[in-house]
């Protein structure tokens, strides 16, 4: 029985069935918000939500069955495990807001879709480099902040009057968002020579420290692929499906086959 369970969950077509599922139950989350469309099928959306979710719940179910505690051992089991126990918590009274993590149900498709697995494995991946990268960044906003509370708070005291208002206005100029006409010509009306405060400022956030983090990103996306990879190769040559190994196995069985039959070949004359 846990056999063919096993053979079932695994039928690539057992994962599209799951994926069409996931991405209906994502349309009439959606729906669900508008209040038109639930006047008048609200009925026959909250039937397609427990649908999707008594077949979620299955699918549970079977793999727990099938692996034990074994399960638990995946990160991306235990996640999938999470999302839909959320959905299963009764929500009512103080828990109402849990009716809202339903939609976390939709993020299921990471599990499901390969690349998108890989994206998320690299992200993780990242997360000690661009760690790093904020403290960085933390250091030079803190720094920055004390300066331009200083320089400029007692002229412009809405944004620089205090280190947190400065560093929320610090962060609007590091975004490029109406960074100069909105902040910085304004001061510069006051302080003509403030730009030599606000272009290394940018220069040190928005194109230096932000870039960074795309730097550790694409690194550990390359270095998840290139994992990858390498599982993939040791899988195939572990099971003697590796077309090149297969490729090298069998001339080498021509050439003893070549040379068996010159062996036994009579002599020239």
């Amino acid at each position: 029985m846990k056999a063919l369970l096993e053979r079932v969950l695994a039928d690539p077509r057992t994962e599209r069935f799951v994926l069409i599922v996931i991405l209906i139950n994502a349309v009439t989350l959606g729906l669900e918000t508008d209040a038109s469309v639930m006047a008048r099928f609200g009925d026959w959306l909250h039937l397609l939500d427990k649908a999707a979710l008594s077949v979620f719940c299955v699918e549970i179910a079977a793999k727990l069955y099938v692996r034990g505690l074994r399960f638990f051992r995946d990160p991306w089991n235990v996640f999938d495990f999470a999302v839909v126990a959320v959905a299963l918590v009764p929500a009512s009274g103080p828990l109402t807001v849990l009716r809202a993590l339903r939609i976390l149900r939709v993020l299921r498709l990471i599990t499901i879709v390969p690349s998108l697995k890989r994206v998320v494995g690299a992200l993780l991946g990242a997360m000690p480099g661009m760690a790093s990268i904020v403290m960085l960044l933390s250091l030079i906003f803190y720094v920055s902040s004390v300066m331009a509370t200083k320089l400029f708070g007692a002229d412009f005291p809405e944004w620089f009057g205090s280190v947190a208002a400065s560093a929320y206005t610090l962060f609007q100029v590091m975004t490029l968002e109406s960074w100069s006409m909105g902040i910085v010509r304004p001061v510069m009306e006051v302080h003509p020579y403030s730009w030599l405060f606000f272009i290394p400022f940018i220069l040190a956030t928005s194109f230096t420290a932000l870039n960074l983090f795309i730097g550790v990103v694409v690194s550990a996306m390359q270095s998840e692929i290139d994992s990858e990879r390498e599982r993939v190769v040791e899988q195939a040559v572990t099971k003697g499906e590796e077309p090149l190994v297969a490729e090298v196995r069998a001339l080498r069985a021509q050439i003893k086959a070549l040379a068996e039959r010159l062996d036994a070949s009579p002599p020239p004359r």
